[in-house]
Protein backbone atom coordinates (compact mmCIF):
# COMPACT_ATOMS: atom_id res chain seq x y z
CA UNK A 1 0.00 0.00 0.00
CA UNK A 2 2.70 2.48 1.06
CA UNK A 3 4.75 1.39 -2.02
CA UNK A 4 1.44 2.19 -4.42
CA UNK A 5 0.91 5.73 -3.07
CA UNK A 6 4.91 6.85 -3.66
CA UNK A 7 4.09 5.89 -7.12
CA UNK A 8 0.68 7.97 -7.29
CA UNK A 9 2.31 10.47 -6.30
CA UNK A 10 5.69 10.17 -8.51
CA UNK A 11 2.97 9.76 -11.17
CA UNK A 12 1.17 13.32 -9.98
CA UNK A 13 4.81 14.96 -9.96
CA UNK A 14 6.45 14.00 -13.21
CA UNK A 15 3.94 15.69 -15.04
CA UNK A 16 4.22 18.91 -12.86
CA UNK A 17 7.73 18.61 -13.17
CA UNK A 18 8.06 17.88 -17.22
CA UNK A 19 5.22 21.39 -17.46
CA UNK A 20 7.63 22.87 -15.41
CA UNK A 21 10.87 22.36 -17.19
CA UNK A 22 8.82 22.99 -20.24
CA UNK A 23 7.73 26.32 -19.05
CA UNK A 24 11.18 26.85 -18.28
CA UNK A 25 12.78 25.89 -21.38
CA UNK A 26 10.42 28.66 -23.04
CA UNK A 27 11.48 30.97 -21.05
CA UNK A 28 15.11 30.58 -21.60
CA UNK A 29 14.33 30.43 -25.26
CA UNK A 30 12.54 33.75 -25.00
CA UNK A 31 15.33 35.42 -22.94
CA UNK A 32 17.76 33.45 -25.44
CA UNK A 33 16.02 35.31 -28.74
CA UNK A 34 15.42 38.71 -26.69
CA UNK A 35 18.93 38.44 -25.86
CA UNK A 36 19.92 38.05 -29.88
CA UNK A 37 17.08 40.43 -30.99
CA UNK A 38 19.05 43.12 -28.83
CA UNK A 39 22.61 42.04 -30.39
CA UNK A 40 21.50 42.19 -33.87
CA UNK A 41 19.59 45.62 -33.04
CA UNK A 42 23.44 47.04 -32.06
CA UNK A 43 25.12 45.28 -34.78
CA UNK A 44 22.41 47.28 -37.39
CA UNK A 45 23.41 50.38 -35.15
CA UNK A 46 27.21 49.98 -36.30
CA UNK A 47 26.49 48.94 -39.30
CA UNK A 48 24.62 52.23 -39.66
CA UNK A 49 27.32 53.82 -38.32
CA UNK A 50 29.70 52.50 -40.85
CA UNK A 51 27.15 53.26 -43.52
CA UNK A 52 27.34 57.01 -42.54
CA UNK A 53 31.14 57.62 -42.92
CA UNK A 54 31.35 55.71 -46.35
CA UNK A 55 28.39 58.18 -47.33
CA UNK A 56 30.49 61.01 -46.15
CA UNK A 57 33.61 59.73 -47.93
CA UNK A 58 31.74 58.84 -51.24
CA UNK A 59 30.58 62.48 -51.27
CA UNK A 60 33.44 64.34 -50.28
CA UNK A 61 34.10 66.68 -52.87
CA UNK A 62 30.96 66.09 -54.70
CA UNK A 63 27.81 67.91 -54.92
CA UNK A 64 25.96 65.96 -58.51
CA UNK A 65 22.13 65.25 -56.88
CA UNK A 66 22.40 61.84 -59.10
CA UNK A 67 25.85 60.88 -59.01
CA UNK A 68 25.77 61.01 -55.18
CA UNK A 69 21.73 59.11 -54.99
CA UNK A 70 23.31 56.56 -57.25
CA UNK A 71 26.03 55.89 -54.72
CA UNK A 72 23.94 56.03 -52.09
CA UNK A 73 21.45 53.36 -52.88
CA UNK A 74 24.19 51.50 -54.31
CA UNK A 75 26.16 51.36 -51.00
CA UNK A 76 22.63 51.26 -49.03
CA UNK A 77 21.78 47.97 -51.12
CA UNK A 78 25.36 46.28 -50.39
CA UNK A 79 25.76 46.91 -46.50
CA UNK A 80 21.73 46.05 -45.73
CA UNK A 81 20.67 42.72 -46.12
CA UNK A 82 17.28 40.81 -46.70
CA UNK A 83 16.41 43.58 -49.41
CA UNK A 84 15.10 43.58 -53.03
CA UNK A 85 14.61 47.31 -53.42
CA UNK A 86 16.83 50.11 -52.68
CA UNK A 87 16.28 53.85 -54.15
CA UNK A 88 14.91 57.43 -54.54
CA UNK A 89 11.93 59.42 -56.04
CA UNK A 90 12.50 62.93 -56.48
CA UNK A 91 9.62 65.45 -56.16
CA UNK A 92 9.45 66.99 -59.36
CA UNK A 93 6.13 69.07 -60.29
CA UNK A 94 4.26 68.19 -57.53
CA UNK A 95 4.83 64.29 -57.73
CA UNK A 96 7.31 61.78 -57.16
CA UNK A 97 9.81 60.96 -59.72
CA UNK A 98 11.62 57.59 -60.44
CA UNK A 99 15.52 58.57 -59.37
CA UNK A 100 18.77 56.58 -58.98
CA UNK A 101 17.75 52.75 -57.07
CA UNK A 102 18.65 49.19 -56.86
CA UNK A 103 16.31 46.72 -58.19
CA UNK A 104 13.95 45.41 -60.01
CA UNK A 105 12.27 48.00 -62.33
CA UNK A 106 10.16 50.69 -60.69
CA UNK A 107 6.98 52.53 -60.49
CA UNK A 108 8.21 55.47 -62.31
CA UNK A 109 5.46 58.21 -61.05
CA UNK A 110 4.04 58.48 -57.13
CA UNK A 111 1.18 61.00 -56.91
CA UNK A 112 1.52 62.78 -52.99
CA UNK A 113 -0.71 61.21 -50.51
CA UNK A 114 -0.61 57.60 -52.24
CA UNK A 115 1.20 54.34 -50.83
CA UNK A 116 3.92 54.29 -48.50
CA UNK A 117 6.26 57.13 -50.79
CA UNK A 118 3.62 59.62 -51.25
CA UNK A 119 2.19 59.32 -47.65
CA UNK A 120 5.91 59.95 -45.99
CA UNK A 121 5.49 63.34 -48.40
CA UNK A 122 2.25 64.17 -47.54
CA UNK A 123 3.48 63.65 -43.80
CA UNK A 124 6.47 64.50 -43.88
CA UNK A 125 7.44 61.71 -41.52
CA UNK A 126 9.47 58.44 -41.64
CA UNK A 127 6.94 55.64 -42.91
CA UNK A 128 8.02 52.38 -41.29
CA UNK A 129 5.56 49.59 -42.20
CA UNK A 130 5.98 46.31 -40.75
CA UNK A 131 3.48 44.77 -43.54
CA UNK A 132 2.66 46.25 -46.71
CA UNK A 133 -0.26 44.20 -47.87
CA UNK A 134 -2.10 46.01 -44.46
CA UNK A 135 -1.11 49.36 -45.60
CA UNK A 136 -3.93 51.28 -47.23
CA UNK A 137 -3.37 51.89 -50.73
CA UNK A 138 -0.09 50.49 -51.02
CA UNK A 139 1.56 50.50 -54.18
CA UNK A 140 3.44 47.27 -55.45
CA UNK A 141 5.82 48.18 -57.50
CA UNK A 142 7.10 44.71 -56.81
CA UNK A 143 4.61 42.17 -55.64
CA UNK A 144 7.69 40.32 -53.76
CA UNK A 145 8.00 43.60 -51.32
CA UNK A 146 6.25 42.38 -47.78
CA UNK A 147 8.11 45.63 -45.67
CA UNK A 148 8.90 48.81 -46.31
CA UNK A 149 10.28 52.08 -45.09
CA UNK A 150 10.53 55.64 -46.48
CA UNK A 151 12.61 58.90 -45.35
CA UNK A 152 11.21 61.93 -46.37
CA UNK A 153 14.71 64.25 -47.87
CA UNK A 154 14.92 67.84 -47.31
CA UNK A 155 16.21 70.91 -48.76
CA UNK A 156 15.86 74.56 -48.04
CA UNK A 157 12.90 73.88 -45.94
CA UNK A 158 11.13 71.43 -48.45
CA UNK A 159 10.81 68.08 -49.55
CA UNK A 160 12.97 67.12 -52.35
CA UNK A 161 12.41 63.80 -52.37
CA UNK A 162 12.10 60.66 -50.15
CA UNK A 163 14.58 57.03 -49.58
CA UNK A 164 12.68 54.42 -50.32
CA UNK A 165 13.63 50.92 -49.36
CA UNK A 166 11.74 47.38 -49.51
CA UNK A 167 12.07 44.05 -48.81
CA UNK A 168 10.68 41.15 -48.85
CA UNK A 169 10.40 39.91 -44.93
CA UNK A 170 7.74 41.14 -42.97
CA UNK A 171 8.87 42.99 -40.07
CA UNK A 172 12.41 43.36 -41.43
CA UNK A 173 12.54 47.33 -40.46
CA UNK A 174 13.15 48.15 -36.91
CA UNK A 175 13.74 51.36 -34.75
CA UNK A 176 17.37 50.77 -35.25
CA UNK A 177 16.90 50.76 -39.03
CA UNK A 178 14.59 53.93 -38.59
CA UNK A 179 17.38 55.75 -36.66
CA UNK A 180 20.48 54.80 -38.65
CA UNK A 181 18.66 55.39 -42.25
CA UNK A 182 17.69 59.27 -40.65
CA UNK A 183 21.81 59.52 -40.04
CA UNK A 184 22.37 58.60 -43.50
CA UNK A 185 19.23 60.51 -45.03
CA UNK A 186 21.10 63.63 -43.58
CA UNK A 187 24.27 62.82 -44.75
CA UNK A 188 22.59 62.61 -48.54
CA UNK A 189 20.46 65.90 -48.13
CA UNK A 190 23.61 67.87 -47.06
CA UNK A 191 25.77 66.54 -49.54
CA UNK A 192 23.71 67.14 -52.84
CA UNK A 193 22.50 69.93 -54.64
CA UNK A 194 19.31 70.39 -54.92
CA UNK A 195 18.83 73.48 -56.60
CA UNK A 196 18.67 71.47 -60.22
CA UNK A 197 15.05 70.53 -59.18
Amino acid sequence: MHFMRELGQKKLILPIAERFTGVYNSIKYLERQEGFMEMEEMEKRERYRMAKMQLESLFEGERDRIANLANASALLNEVMDDLNWVGFYLMKHGELILGPFQGKTACIRIPVGKGVCGTAVAKDEIQLVYDVHEFPGHIACDSASSSEIVLPLHADGRIVGVLDIDSPRIGRFTEADREGLALCAKVIEEACDWKEQ
